[in-house]
Formats: C-alpha cells, sequence, structure tokens
C-alpha cells in the first residue's frame, strides 16, 4: 500500500454552505452566468459569514489534511463596504456533557480589512494560518467574515477555497 504526500490540494466550498447572520439573504445565479451565489441586500448592518472547512479529517495525529489558508470569493455592489475582516474559528467537540471550546488560531488576512477588502468590487481574499494545523476528526474548522455594510452595500458571496496537503 501506498503513501500519498500532496501538497497541493484544494476544496471548494459552494456559498450554499455558508452560514450568514444578519440580513436577508437568497440563492441566486452568480454575477457570471454558470455560476452560483448568495445575494444579501442592501442595508447598513454588520453581517458574519461562517464557512465550513471542507477538508477530509483523520484520527491519527499528522494525517489528513494539513490546513494552510482559505480564499474567500466575495463581491460589494451599490456601494463599498466599511470594511471586511477574515479569520479561522477552530472547534474542539466536546464530549458527553462537556461543551465545545472555540479558539482562534492566528494568521493574516491578505487584503487590507477596512480599504482593499472592502472596496465596490469583486475580491478574493485570503486568510493564511501562521501555523498550518491538521484537522483531527474530534475538531471542525470554519472560515470567518465579518462585514461592516453601508447602507447602499450589497454583498454577493462566491464560495471559498480551503487550501491543504492532503497525507494518507
Amino acid at each position: 500500500m501506498g503513501f500519498v504526500h500532496d501538497t497541493a490540494m484544494c476544496a471548494y466550498i459552494p456559498p450554499n454552505l455558508a452560514h450568514c447572520v444578519t440580513g436577508t439573504w437568497t440563492d441566486t445565479a452568480g454575477q457570471v452566468a454558470g455560476t452560483i451565489s448568495r445575494h444579501k441586500a442592501a442595508a447598513a448592518e454588520t453581517t458574519t459569514i461562517n464557512i465550513p472547512i471542507m477538508a477530509p479529517q483523520n484520527s491519527v495525529a499528522g494525517k489528513g489534511s494539513l490546513l494552510k489558508y482559505v480564499e474567500l470569493d466575495v463581491e460589494f455592489t451599490g456601494a463599498a463596504a466599511t470594511s471586511c475582516t477574515l479569520s479561522i474559528v477552530k472547534v474542539v467537540r466536546g464530549i458527553d456533557t462537556a461543551v465545545d471550546v472555540v479558539s482562534a488560531p492566528a494568521g493574516t488576512q491578505l487584503l487590507t480589512a477596512a480599504t482593499s477588502a472592502a472596496t465596490l468590487d469583486q475580491h478574493r481574499d485570503r486568510f493564511t494560518l501562521t501555523t498550518p494545523v491538521f484537522i483531527g476528526d474530534g475538531e471542525f474548522y470554519f472560515l470567518k467574515a465579518v462585514v461592516v455594510a453601508a447602507a447602499a452595500t450589497v454583498i454577493d458571496l462566491g464560495g471559498a477555497f480551503a487550501y491543504y496537503t492532503l497525507r494518507i
């Protein structure tokens, strides 16, 4: 039996898997024919978008997916947003009778949250973990985007891409 160590793995996470908090969201056709989108109507409010990282997990340390970074495809129309801030959230599942434990692994956002990531345009932003992590079977991760929108800001979420090394 062979061993796989592929450093160039990527998983597309469609926009309809995102958990969108605050605002009126609908699943729509994307701005480009043949694409899909989650569309948020214009409103002056802060919204949080949680996108689950869909990559293979493993119960053995050092196996499965070594998560490196996640890219977000989003478009702002109508008006620029005030800011768009990305982070990664780690949730360790609680054992029987115990609650989950939530943390925020350190990392950096490619675009500047309050300027270039929030302009009136299409964006492909990235959050890179400072220390890549293997995703164990007792935990899960998601990309969190917090968008502070102006009254006329419309958000179209195109999905996300998780980049990882696969070791099996």
